[in-house]
């Protein structure tokens, strides 16, 4: 079959090639005189078409389709037949034409799953005794002691015999922190082992292990998704017998065989032949402009047609590595300090969550200490020597709750950072100075700024239910669901259990959806449509998908599918349109009125105006995302980066606020809050004073209007009139410090301005900042 693929390839330009020459020739031989020598090379021209249209014909004959190419086939013969040469020749011109055009959307890519393949151990390492030895994986027996390595992937599944393991199972549940297993506990083949040596003792082969269901999976579920219908094919199954019916028809009424070769001639498809391919490349090179790969043009077609639209989460609706959630402190320490000695023990750290600190301390403006003597305990943390002072970072020696004697409560910050990690699903990275607790660093996979716009748009295009299916836990899972309006959640999916999901999913409806993990890869092959985030995905996701996205924004999949709908309501409408205008020929042609080769002529005429209808998928579609102004995008970067540098003063009002306890030190409380007053002043304000006057006039074209960010003007006036009643409080305050009465009010007004100044950096950020187009490939800022 690939073979018989490769040389239809090779034969569709050449045959174009070839009827357009002769097809010119022919027309200079009649200019010149010579109308012998045009109808043999018309007549060859029809003759040689016709040799590989009546193989393509029989070939979907074999898969039990009667597709357009039947009626090319019976016009080309039938102008052989009578004598209508030119007719013919620019049937096979079209033929061609179409054929080629059909092609070159199809060869964008071949589907295969060899990152899959290369990814997994061809070797394990056996323990016997004293001795190690290096064995085949497909040697490794169920019972035998697997010795792994740092940084080695796990090669069968099996249970750890002795110590923890630290592993990074992002492959499999495409969750990007690393995981703890305990002697006894399951470890499943294809994890990657995060930290120390460790030994497991084999449950299953190399062929029953999870690493290599995988991969049959994958093979499965390719195998299994229908082959998509060509769009010409579907409205060939009315249109050919209605051809055939008046063409049998007006020879039988007429005994005159010129009459229904006429009508044949004027039947052939050339708008299906041409309008849904010259669509859909079209749409197809809109796509890719903007950083979307399609594999073929039946994928666009399916996608413009699908209702129903699953995503995994990692990496696909999160940013698919942890940022910092939030900073707590133990009394007396800024959060600022607790942020800027974790970042500077970790800076040297290649871990997730150590990037992860130091990228948020570098982002805040913090200036790093270098520390002497870092060391690293795989799954503990790290410690150092940072200004003098012995600094971990990571788990505690014990949770905190654990080292209180009994009847002792824990202190209220470790409290508050034990039910906060609790509520949020958040990962904690505690800092210890010198043997003691300081200050807590909580880090959470957040959702994408885009996500939010890129759904909305997404139902907006078509899409009826949202569906999430992840391999990570249930409360995380929900959460993000929550905030995006997901219609269904599904959570702690193994592949395989993806895969059951997409099926059932496609019994429903035509079904995309959308990965970035190996984990994914079966999911995908198994949608109508698979959706890979290549910038930062796998190889195996991106070569199991038909759509990949090579810049990492999800909101291009709503380009793409809006491009998607447009280009294949263009192909119906032209399909449709030239069908409509080729019937009234067929009943002119019928009735004698329009001899074959004048037919031919018309056609090319309804062929023109389909083909010119056509290109109009190569335009702009109002409804993919608004346009920014180069001045707009620049600002909106600058803005973007000034949110980043903004965190800590979010941090410092909540600080503030937790400061103002009945019990505090009033000078204490009086300091933060005139710190905050400081930071309001000098650097928040201003910010979203010129957010108002300077990016918001900006975006205003764009959006349709000033009544656009209209809301969050309104926001800009709550924080400056929050901010105003902060001053009038430090204004009563004096000399005396804050009276007792003003607590209340001053701690509400904080806590106030902290949600109202976290809301907004949200919506910003998901509704203007997202806008922006990426200064360059790769990850958007």
């Amino acid at each position: 079959m690939e073979v018989l693929r490769s040389r239809t390839a090779r034969l569709e330009p050449v045959l174009l090639v070839v009827t357009a020459v002769l097809v010119a020739a022919g027309g200079v031989a009649r200019w010149a005189g010579a109308a012998g020598l045009a109808d043999l090379l018309w007549g060859a021209c029809a003759g040689i078409a016709v040799v590989p249209a009546l193989g393509w014909v029989l070939s979907a004959l074999r898969r039990g389709q009667a597709g357009v190419d039947l009626i090319a086939v019976l016009a080309l013969g039938g102008t052989l037949a009578v004598g209508e040469y030119l007719a013919g020749a620019l049937i096979a011109l079209m033929l061609a034409t179409g054929r080629t055009l059909e092609a070159a959307a199809r060869r964008r890519a071949t589907r295969d799953l060899r990152a899959l393949l290369e990814r997994a151990p061809r070797t394990a390492r056996l323990r016997a005794g004293a001795e190690v030895r290096t064995v085949p994986c497909d040697q490794v027996g169920v019972g035998d002691t697997v010795v792994v390595g740092p940084g080695e992937v796990v090669p069968v599944d099996g249970r750890l015999t002795g110590g923890t393991a630290v592993l990074d199972e992002s492959a499999l549940t495409g969750e990007p922190l690393a995981v703890r297993r305990a002697p006894g506990e399951a470890v499943r083949s294809g994890v990657v082992n995060a930290g120390g040596v460790f030994d497991l003792r084999a449950s299953a082969t190399e062929a029953d292990s999870t690493y290599a269901g995988i991969v049959r999976l994958a093979r499965e579920a390719g195998e299994r998704s229908a082959p998509v219908v060509r769009l010409a094919d579907r409205y060939a199954a009315w249109f050919l017998p209605l051809s055939l019916a008046v063409a049998g028809i007006a020879w039988l009424l007429s005994g005159d065989p010129v009459r229904a070769v006429a009508v044949l001639v004027v039947a052939t498809p050339c708008p299906l032949l041409l309008a849904a391919p010259v669509a859909v490349v079209s749409g197809l090179s809109r796509t890719s402009r903007l950083g979307v790969v399609v594999r073929d043009g039946g994928a666009l077609e399916t996608l413009g047609r699908a209702r129903t639209l699953l995503l995994d989460k990692t990496g696909t609706l999160t940013g698919g590595r942890p940022r910092v959630l939030d900073v707590f402190a133990a009394p007396g320490t800024p959060p600022g300090e607790v942020l800027r000695l974790a970042a500077s023990v970790d800076q040297y750290s290649p871990h997730v969550l150590a990037r992860a600190l130091v990228e948020a301390a570098r982002e805040r403006g913090l200036e790093l200490s270098a520390p002497d003597g870092v060391t690293e305990e795989p799954g503990r943390g790290a410690t150092g020597v940072v200004e003098g002072r012995r600094v971990t970072v990571g788990r505690l020696a014990e949770e905190p709750g654990a080292s209180a004697a009994p009847g002792s409560p824990l202190p209220a910050w470790v409290r508050a950072v034990d039910n906060r990690a609790l509520l949020d699903g958040a990962a904690v990275a505690w800092l210890t100075v010198a043997g003691r607790a300081v200050g807590a660093v909580l880090l959470r996979d957040p959702v994408r700024p885009d996500a939010p716009r890129a759904l909305r748009r997404l139902r907006t295009a078509g899409f009826g239910r949202l569906v999430m299916l992840t391999g990570d836990r249930a409360e995380p899972a929900r959460e993000v669901g929550a905030v995006l309006g997901l219609d269904a959640v599904r959570a702690g999916l193994s592949p395989a259990g993806k895969v059951a999901e997409v099926r059932a999913e496609r019994e429903r409806a035509v079904t995309v959806m959308v990965g970035d993990g190996v984990n994914d890869a079966p999911a995908l092959a198994a949608a109508d449509v698979g959706v890979a985030m290549g910038a930062h995905g796998s190889t195996a996701s991106s070569e199991a998908a038909d759509v990949v996205l090579t810049t990492d924004r999800v909101d291009r999949l709503a380009d793409a599918v809006q491009i998607a709908v447009r280009a294949r309501r263009i192909a119906v409408q032209s399909a449709l349109g030239g069908m409509a205008l080729s019937l009234a020929a067929m009943v002119a042609a019928a009735f004698g009125l329009l001899p074959p080769a004048a037919g031919a002529l018309l056609q090319e005429g309804i062929d023109a105006a389909v083909i010119l209808n056509a290109l109009r998928a190569l335009g702009a579609d109002r409804a993919v995302g608004p346009a920014l102004q180069p001045r707009a995008a620049e600002l909106v970067r600058r803005f973007a980066a000034e949110h980043d540098d903004l965190r800590d003063v979010l941090d410092a009002v909540r600080d503030a606020a937790d400061r103002l306890s009945a019990d505090a030190d009033p000078d204490e409380a009086l300091a933060a809050v005139a710190g905050v007053h400081r930071l309001l002043t000098e650097r928040l304000l201003p910010h979203e004073h010129a957010e108002e006057h300077e990016l918001y006039p900006a975006l205003a074209p764009a959006l349709g209007g000033p009544e656009a960010t209209a809301t969050m003007s309104r926001a800009h006036a709550e924080i400056d009139r929050l901010a105003r009643r902060v001053a009038t409080h430090l204004a009563l305050a004096g000399p005396a410090g804050l009276a007792p009465e003003q607590l209340d009010d001053l701690r509400a007004c904080l806590y106030g301005l902290h949600t109202v100044l976290r809301l907004h950096f949200v919506q910003e950020e998901e509704s203007y900042f997202s806008l922006a187009p990426d200064p360059a490939p790769g990850p958007s800022a």
